[in-house]
């Protein structure tokens, strides 16, 4: 890989640099050494012992008691603490940080009520996620920091029926997940 290519990459249009070109910086680096991703989001946000205020910030969510637990919301309540936990792996040595997004679907975040801010969640972590990799990336240019998006599991199965009466019954469809 060129210094060139380093150089584009490494700015902060990565976000909007095509993502064929993207895609040739990271084979171009994968080509010399292995890229590191970021570790457990979770584990680092329980390591924080936050309070249902941290969670619930200035959201108003009707029907839902209690919110602590509910990650993804911190991208919009408390977006500096994601960015820390991103600026810490970066600063551990991670290539690639994932957005804040594990459960950021409307079937997962229906547990909370909360199945409304799915789109919100979903690009309010990946704003933080790449503001974290910008900045990482123009104190050390020679190094691009990437972003790579997260989706977990959800509490509900498309493979298997709730119902042991009703075999054929799915409680989501394919399109809800």
């Amino acid at each position: 890989m060129s210094q060139l290519d380093i150089e584009h990459a490494g700015t902060d249009s990565t976000a909007s640099t095509p993502r064929t070109d993207i895609r040739a910086v990271l084979d171009g680096l994968l080509a010399q050494r292995v890229l590191v991703l970021d570790g457990a989001m979770g584990t680092m946000i329980q390591g924080l012992e936050l309070t249902e205020q941290d969670f619930r910030g200035e959201l108003e969510v009707r029907g839902s008691s209690q919110l602590a637990g509910n990650n993804e919301l911190l991208s919009l309540t408390r977006p500096d603490l994601i960015r820390a936990i991103h600026d810490q792996f970066f600063e551990a040595g991670a290539d690639i940080v994932e957005t804040n997004t594990f459960s950021a679907t409307t079937v997962a975040q229906s547990e909370y009520g909360t199945e409304g801010l799915a789109r919100e969640l979903n690009l309010a972590s990946a704003r933080v996620a790449r503001e974290s990799a910008d900045a990482w990336t123009a104190r050390t240019p020679d190094r691009p920091r990437f972003v790579a998006g997260a989706v977990g599991p959800t509490a509900k199965t498309l493979s298997l029926s709730p119902d042991v009466n009703d075999p054929g019954f799915r409680a989501v469809t394919f399109d809800q997940v």
